[in-house]
């Protein structure tokens, strides 16, 4: 051993030089993940979701590390129908090394129009250093990272590993994780930990890591506007007649000031400072033209990260196709609000039922449906695992990593913080702004898989080695 070699430094070179080895295979593994369309939605077919839980299953009793490899479900409390199944590993801790508990979900989204995709959505396709395919980011990658990294720390140190690992792979969080909190009380023994790692968020660019820090929360329902008993001839009785359409558009019209930002009293905003981020960059990485401007007042990423944010993302109503000089008496709208990090997301919820129910034009029926509530999460950043976090981050990527928010929600979150409030929790991923997780051509950044891998390798030595 030379002098400025120790038992520490060459421990981590060996778990370096093993997660480094384990990237090829576990990037094939994450090809034949993503020919499984495991999508969690009512109306796909279960048994694909299924089908994805064994083959993540296998991967897990390969590893030859657990003491139990099985695949749960938990029953929706409110429909009594068992959710998608998840898959739960654990092993437990030896001499006083801590627990950490590694997720991630194998469900993905929809693939929308199949046309805008360039290759198969379900067939993994490399080009131009990256790897495209529904779930390639969102979520696959987060499971192989966890899996090529456990892979690393075994073929690195053998049998010579303390540190306590629990995995759950859950199947239905882009769905909405309907069941995870009866999951998550149903088997709270096998899943508590020091540490929980969830590995479902990105970072700041292609080569610089991060840490969420803050989420904001989400309230999604569908509202319906109905105007008519019945529809009518739009010759004979319009001009006097209001459809639901008409009442629909100004209606929702009243949700922002004339700057696109949210006006809806009682809705609130989180003050806190952001980082530099231009116009420039968002124009690239969101793929806003030249001639649009963007909405909103403030910094950008104040705007994205800690500002509540309304979206139409659905619309039932007569296609262009099927138009007919026709009265439309009801018309249907999903509408999806994030609300600012720091506020309860059913609080938010009623100030914008309140909202829309004071501004319902000509007397509309306003019904109000499929509501789903989620609320936001700020880390606390002084741990020691943030601390252990942040020094693996920038161990693997080369790069000190950057504490940022997300502008999405991942409500289960919250969850895990009721059920395990003395766990510290870590918010990572394998994505960067250009991953286009929920789009079209959703893809994997390579090096950047290449370098969370061996973050999270070097994590789990730091913490099986040091504790917490």
């Amino acid at each position: 051993m030379s002098p400025e070699t120790t038992p520490d430094t060459d421990r981590r070179a060996r778990v370096r030089d093993a997660a480094l080895a384990a990237v090829p295979a576990a990037l094939a593994d994450l090809g034949t993940l993503v020919r499984i369309p495991s999508i969690a939605f009512p109306g796909f077919d279960r048994a694909e979701v299924a089908r994805s839980a064994d083959a993540v299953k296998a991967l897990l009793d390969d590893l030859g590390i657990f003491e139990r490899v099985e695949i749960r479900t938990a029953v929706v409390p409110e429909t009594g129908v068992p959710g998608m199944p998840a898959v739960l590993a654990t092993r437990r801790a030896r001499n006083g090394r801590p627990t950490i508990l590694l997720y991630a979900h194998h469900d993905v989204q929809p693939v929308g129009d199949e046309s805008l995709w360039e290759s198969p959505p379900f067939e993994p396709t490399v080009r131009g250093g990256r790897l495209y395919g529904r779930g390639a980011a969102d979520d696959k990658a987060g499971i192989m990272a966890h899996v090529g990294a456990l892979r690393a720390l075994v073929a690195a140190l053998g049998s010579d590993v303390d540190l306590g690992v629990n995995l759950f792979i859950e199947g239905e969080e882009e769905a909405g994780s309907a069941s995870f909190a009866a999951f998550l009380h149903e088997n709270a023994d096998a899943l508590r930990a020091d540490v929980i790692v969830v590995a479902d968020s990105g970072n700041w660019d292609a080569t610089t890591p991060a840490l969420t820090v803050s989420l904001r929360g989400n309230a999604r329902f569908t509202l319906t506007v109905r105007t008519l008993e019945h529809a009518s001839h739009s010759g004979m009785f319009g001009g006097a007649v209001p459809d639901a359409m008409l009442a629909t558009i100004r209606l929702l019209d009243t949700l922002w000031d004339e700057d696109g930002a949210v006006a809806v009293d009682g809705v609130i905003e989180r003050d806190a400072e952001t980082p530099e981020y231009s116009e420039e960059t968002l124009r690239d990485e969101a793929g806003l033209p030249a001639g649009v401007q963007p909405i909103g007042r403030g910094s950008i990423l104040s705007r994205i990260w800690n500002k509540p944010s309304v979206t139409v993302t659905g619309i039932d109503a007569p296609s262009v196709r099927n138009a007919s000089n026709t009265l439309t008496p009801e018309v249907s709208v999903v509408i999806s609000m994030r609300v600012a990090p720091g506020q309860d997301a059913r609080t938010a919820y009623a100030a914008l039922e309140a909202h829309l129910r004071a501004h319902a034009p000509f007397g509309a029926e306003l019904t109000f449906s499929d509501i789903d509530c989620g609320d936001g999460f700020l880390v606390d950043t002084s741990g020691t695992a943030v601390t252990a976090a942040r020094a693996a981050l920038e161990d693997g990527y080369g790069a000190a990593p950057v504490d940022i928010g997300v502008g999405g929600s991942i409500p289960f979150i919250a969850d895990l913080v009721r059920e395990f409030p003395q766990a510290q929790i870590l918010v990572t991923g394998v994505e960067d702004p250009h991953a286009r997780a929920h789009s079209p051509n959703e893809s994997l950044h390579l090096d950047t898989f290449r370098h969370a891998l061996l973050s999270e390798a070097l994590l789990l030595e730091r913490l099986d080695r040091d504790g917490l």
